[in-house]
């Protein structure tokens, strides 16, 4: 079965691939708010993960608050459905 989601929340680091192919393959086909939660931190990482489509980029260990934050204001963004 194929979900619909509005909202991406990925590590860049998986185990299968890359979280920037994977949201450069998901945001090919339709408008996607993305939300990177990563270990690499560098200026580099987060250029690159803006590049491929992420809105933010944040270094772990996450602030939950922050993280819900994000969410709240992707989600808000989104149009009435």
């Amino acid at each position: 079965a194929k979900e619909e989601f509005d909202v991406l929340i990925s590590d860049l680091g998986l185990p299968d691939g890359s979280g920037i192919d994977l949201m450069r393959t998901l945001r090919s086909g339709r408008p996607l708010l993305g939300i990177a939660l990563t270990g690499f931190g560098m200026e580099g990482d987060i250029r690159q993960s803006h590049e491929a489509g992420f809105k933010h980029h944040l270094v772990k260990p996450i602030d939950l608050n922050k993280l819900d934050s994000l969410i709240q204001e992707s989600v808000s963004t989104l149009p009435e459905q």
